[in-house]
């Protein structure tokens, strides 16, 4: 099969969660993007976009009831391709951790309290690898020794609670790259960390998917962490993606006023002194449904009537978007990816002339892990 097949290809995802006694949720709104081996796509946007539920999707740990998903995942596997949201739950425990592996928001939550992280990375060996008793011991050391933490040995013996958050955040990826996964998905693993654990876990991810050649999604909401690590954006909003572009042309020249928003909300450390912030007035709850118009038309401080006229097109960059004729319009699964076009969702776009130079400083993690690539 030929390698320029993504690994994994998502087409017009879609997730609803059905309401008691009230109306149906769609969390996922016909979303696509695609992964490729040794980069890293992002999906960004605030909390309640979507982001989360799309992972937990493409994994499989939905609950059974009360929740419908569409579109497709197609993966490439070594032997043919699969649509991870059509296979049973079998064939999926199959895949987990052996082909495709998650890295946790909270790591003390997703953690076993009552078991030893021995036996936690152990499990995985057992299952997928076939090792047992004291090889797998070895092996389990090995891989925490790899991802940074200190007399590997011991800590095999201790339980979640005795380890920081860090260590507990280093023995999740341990465990997730064990079985060294050709896709793996990051649901913003830094997030509780201080700065310099960060820096550690990100250059550790970035290691991973240079020396593997894994296929990484991260999912997080600080922008600085993408402009230092993601190859490819997707801008999330209400379901949907707003925005898409490698990551150049996205910072350079953004034109959904969503993406500019969430750039003209960083603090800027050239900002004169007592400058204030720009926030994006509203919350992601003031919205409207998207076959109204644009979602984020409530917020948007550029919308004109074209805006409530229908759900907006994804066009490229240099055009305004027209109202769809039909279906859920979402991007073309090759609209994220090694050679990705910029693309939006907006029928009144920012032009770059209009907004001021912002440029993303990216958090002081990811910096230090390019400055040190610059002196080697």
């Amino acid at each position: 099969m030929s390698s320029s097949t993504p690994l994994l290809a998502v087409d017009e995802l879609s997730v609803v969660f059905d309401g008691h006694g009230s109306d149906e949720v769609r969390a996922v709104d016909g979303v696509s993007f695609t992964l490729e081996e040794g980069r890293v796509t992002g999906l960004v946007g605030e909390s309640g976009c979507g982001k989360s539920v799309t992972s937990l999707a493409l994994m499989g740990l939905l609950p059974d009831r009360g929740v419908r998903v569409g579109g497709s995942a197609v993966m490439r596997l070594p032997e043919d391709r699969v649509d991870l949201l059509t296979l049973p739950q079998r064939r999926m425990r199959d895949l987990r951790g052996s082909q495709l592996a998650m890295i946790f928001q909270d790591p003390l939550s997703s953690l076993n309290p009552v078991v030893p992280i021995g036996r936690q990375v152990t499990e995985i060996l057992r299952r997928h690898r076939g090792l047992r008793g004291s090889v797998a011991d070895r092996e389990a050391a090995d891989l925490l020794d790899r991802v940074g933490i200190p007399d590997p040995k011991r800590r095999l013996r201790e339980y979640p609670h005795q380890l920081s958050g860090g260590m507990r955040q280093r023995a999740l990826i341990a465990m997730a790259v064990a079985c060294r996964p050709r896709v793996m998905i990051a649901d913003e693993p830094t997030t509780a960390l201080d700065v310099t654990i960060q820096a550690q876990i990100l250059e550790l991810l970035r290691d991973l998917v240079t020396e593997e050649g894994t296929a990484l999604l991260m999912i997080t909401h600080d922008l600085g962490v993408v402009a230092g690590l993601c190859d490819d954006i997707n801008v999330l909003y209400a379901g949907r993606a707003v925005e898409t572009a490698p990551r150049t042309p996205l910072f350079s020249d953004p034109t959904h006023p969503y993406t500019v928003g969430l750039l003209s909300s960083i603090p800027r450390l050239d900002a004169p002194r007592g400058e204030p912030l720009t926030p994006i007035r509203g919350s992601v709850n003031d919205n409207i449904a998207w076959s109204q118009g644009c979602a984020f038309a409530p917020r948007c401080d550029h919308y004109t009537m074209e805006c409530l006229q229908g759900p907006p097109e994804l066009v490229a960059v240099g055009t305004a978007a027209g109202v769809e004729g039909g279906g859920s319009g979402g991007a073309s699964a090759g609209a994220s990816g090694a050679g990705a076009e910029h693309v939006h969702r907006c029928v009144n776009p920012v032009r770059h002339a209009d907004v001021a130079d912002q440029p993303v400083t990216e958090s002081p993690a990811v910096a230090g892990g390019d400055e040190e690539e610059a002196q080697g």
